[in-house]
């Protein structure tokens, strides 16, 4: 190995990835989002609400926003009630009390002092008032006899002058302790070059080589944890006004008493006032070149632990990130984004774990707009595409066809040809797909696989070939009969004060993917009564909110139905109503609606006239009544009766499950209901075309 690549092994080291999500996880899974957010479009909310709804929940394996906003607060939380802002006061008045008691200890023990002196400075320690920050200012020209009070009265000015400037420069006060006269100088000089060049930023008068030349002079002051220093000055104004900013709300947050002891200890600081001095004229700069900083807010603090002006300025500054990232993580206001939320304060405060939540989150909301699920209309509205519907629709219908399953107790599966003779042509399989399969194709498919990955004859006549699902191919089938189907779904407005409105959203959609994808030549409308009916596409019902519209037009709607019957009078009619309330509206000769409650006999005689004229046309009627009204229990039954129909009152849950089942059994020529003709019952009969629709 030579020279070069030894050292190159050497400096090789290995850790944690720490730049964000694991780059060799997974892609993320959008099954569960795109359930979520179909769930809540159903319900009424906007897809883009319904995103922004999933991102703030989460999955069952993904923090949402909600999550991270929780432990925001908590952190915050954590921090006023763990901290009092009397840090300073009290190490001041602990080191002053300690060079008192020393004192007197001296003067007792000294038996050279003259009575006199010794009786004096007695009475000058006596005679101290109750203020640290005034009794600091008395001692200020006492002689000291004793060496360790001395030391412990210039720790204070030493101690004041740190805090100070801690408050501005964070690590200042560790930085700066056993300091020399020469250091105390420096940070002095500093100032007034720091000061110098803020005044020709506020006069528009500074460059960036005065920068550079400040930066090279005093550029250790500003070198963060990374080493890293500003570029420029905007850079450091922006990071000193938040600290100096995070120093007022401190003092303000304090009590009028903790205020002036500290205003009048600053002035002691490392024993002048030209370190105060210095830090009031930067503070009026950084307040007159960075208003938008929130100058003057206060958060009273009632904890046991006392903090310091310098930490408690950092308190100050983590409150002020915990204040900003609840913002940001609430996405509440007006075009907020995931890209809004400040990943450097997250990670300050809550860890790379906050980060990687967060990261994964917005690799989630990218991936959804770039598999052409979600789309921005025109409107810059953000809308489900033909694509989302279809894998939700899918989604629905497995539901659907495991129900069925369980009910039947076994799996149910097509002799071949039942339900249609063969085309000739061939079609990979797909979920719900249970026409025979092509063995040549698939085996022809299994092979040409093996090949591509490598496979030779060889291998494949010692090991075989394996099959895959992608290899199946099924013979296409076309169907004997042809089904012409009209699903009448109540939108009056009891339907989503009862729960109901989702369930039939998702009923619609099950049936509308079943037609769809299985039964391609049956022809589906989907109606839609209020106080007046109109037919509509899957994805306008599914995005359907309710409005409050006394009415509920089932004469309008079965007008619609008849319409489409008679557009197929080669098709088998099959007519599905799902209701929760008795006809109270219908469409008068002029096309105004007529609204009535109790149902006038009007509205009732002209349903009934329509929902004959759908039996006339041959129609297979089937209703699915919702909730316990007796009255609406009764109204239905006699419909029913009157035109040979039946009727199902199943449970919400399995209202998508009794409708297609209806569907399928009147699609092969049985009756749609359990109850029979006329009749009623929680059961769902009429079997399937050729025993079941789905395999595998």
């Amino acid at each position: 190995m030579s020279r070069q690549n030894r050292r190159l092994t050497r400096a090789s080291r290995y850790g944690r990835y720490a730049g964000g999500p694991d780059p060799l996880a997974p892609p993320v899974d959008l099954s569960e989002a795109l359930d979520a957010i179909g769930e809540d479009v159903m319900a009424g909310y906007s897809p883009e609400r319904a995103l922004r709804e999933f991102l703030r929940r989460g999955g069952s394996d993904q923090k949402g926003l909600d999550e991270l906003a929780r432990r925001v607060a908590e952190k915050r939380r954590d921090l006023m009630q763990r901290h009092k802002l009397d840090g300073t006061l009290a190490e001041v008045k602990e080191l002053l009390d300690r060079a008192v008691l020393a004192e007197r200890g001296q003067l007792a023990r000294d038996v050279d002092l003259d009575d006199g002196e010794r009786a004096l400075a007695e009475l000058q320690l006596d005679a101290l008032p109750g203020s640290p920050a005034a009794a600091v200012r008395e001692l200020s020209t006492y002689s000291w006899k004793s060496t360790q009070a001395r030391e412990d009265y210039e720790r204070i000015k030493d101690l004041l002058g740190r805090e100070l400037l801690d408050q501005r420069f964070a690590g200042m006060k560790d930085a700066l302790e056993n300091a020399t006269d020469a250091d105390r100088a420096a940070v002095n000089q500093m100032l007034d070059d720091l000061n110098d060049l803020l005044d020709k930023r506020r006069e528009g008068t500074d460059t960036q080589a005065d920068f550079d030349a400040f930066m090279d002079e005093h550029g250790d002051y500003f070198r963060s944890e990374d080493g890293t220093l500003p570029q420029d000055l905007d850079e450091l104004l922006d990071e000193m006004a938040r600290r100096s900013a995070a120093a007022q709300r401190m003092m303000s947050s304090m009590t009028p008493e903790q205020r002036q002891e500290l205003t009048q200890l600053s002035a002691q600081a490392f024993g002048s006032p030209q370190l105060n001095d210095a830090l009031g004229r930067l503070d009026a700069s950084l307040q007159s070149l960075r208003p938008g900083e929130d100058w003057g807010g206060s958060t009273p603090m009632d904890g046991e632990q006392g903090v310091g002006l310098g930490d408690g300025t950092g308190v100050f500054q983590d409150l002020a990130d915990l204040d900003a990232l609840a913002e940001q993580l609430a996405q509440s206001y007006r075009g907020a984004n995931l890209d809004d939320v400040d990943l450097d304060a997250l990670s300050r405060q809550l860890g790379d774990e906050g980060v990687v939540d967060l990261s994964t989150l917005k690799d989630l909301e990218r991936a959804l707009r770039e598999s052409g699920a979600v789309q921005r209309g025109t409107d810059g509205q953000l809308r489900l595409t033909p694509k989302a519907m279809r894998q939700l629709g899918k989604a629905l219908l497995r539901d659907v066809a495991q129900a069925m399953s369980g009910r039947r107790g076994q799996r149910e599966t097509r002799r071949a040809g039942a339900a249609g003779e063969r085309s000739g042509a061939t079609r990979e399989w797909a979920f719900g797909d249970t026409e025979p399969w092509d063995v040549t194709r698939t085996v022809t498919n299994a092979i040409q696989r093996t090949v591509g990955e490598g496979g030779t004859p060889a291998s494949m006549a010692t090991d075989g070939v394996r099959l895959q699902i992608g290899d199946v191919e099924v013979q296409e089938t076309e169907d004997r009969t042809q089904a012409c189907v009209a699903l009448l779904v109540d939108t009056s407005f009891s339907m989503a004060m009862d729960g109901r409105w989702v369930p039939m959203k998702r009923t619609a959609l099950a049936l509308h993917t079943l037609i769809s994808t299985r039964f391609r030549g049956d022809a589906l409308q989907l109606v839609a009564f209020g106080r007046h009916a109109e037919t509509m596409e899957i994805e306008r019902l599914t995005a359907l909110e309710p409005e409050y519209a006394k009415g509920t037009n089932l004469h309008h709607a079965l007008l619609l139905a008849n319409r489409h019957f008679r557009k197929h009078p080669n098709a088998q009619p099959v007519l599905l109503i799902v209701t929760d309330g008795e006809p109270t509206s219908h469409l008068e000769g002029s096309g105004d609606v007529w609204f009535s409650y109790p149902p006038h006999p009007v509205t009732i005689a002209v349903s009934v006239r329509e929902l004959e004229a759908s039996m006339r046309l041959g129609a297979q009627t089937t209703f699915f009544r919702l909730g316990e009204d007796p009255g609406l229990a009764r109204f239905i039954d006699q419909m029913a009766r009157r035109v040979g129909g039946s009727v199902v009152s199943p449970e919400l849950d399995d209202l998508g499950v009794a409708v297609v089942e209806s569907y399928l059994g009147s699609r092969r020529g049985g009756a749609g209901g359990s109850g029979g003709s006329g009749g009623s019952g929680t059961g769902f009969g009429g079997g399937w075309p050729g025993r079941g629709f789905w395999a595998g």
